[in-house]
């Protein structure tokens, strides 16, 4: 009884998790993961970041669809941006 309990809150917060992303959500970040190969693939630094400013951008707005809770506070990845101080 114990382990299909365990397993029925698994299947429940697997399904939550699943209704979290939108359409718009998952469109918009396949349109940001291309946006992301194409600045690691750039020639330049300014072109790199300007292409992940601009997938930034689309993440966040993607966000703010959802009012914003999904990428408020998503940290900076980006290696030409990132903290060089450590």
């Amino acid at each position: 009884m114990r382990k299909l309990m365990i397993a029925s809150v698994a299947a429940f917060a697997l399904a939550g998790l699943a209704a979290c992303e939108s359409p718009e959500d998952a469109a918009a970040e396949k349109q940001a993961d291309a946006l992301e190969e194409q600045a690691a693939a750039a020639p330049t630094e300014a072109q790199e970041q300007a292409l992940n400013e601009k997938a930034d951008m689309v993440e966040q707005q993607a966000g703010n669809a959802d009012g914003g809770a999904t990428t408020e506070n998503t940290p900076n990845t980006s290696p030409t941006t990132a903290d060089k101080s450590m």
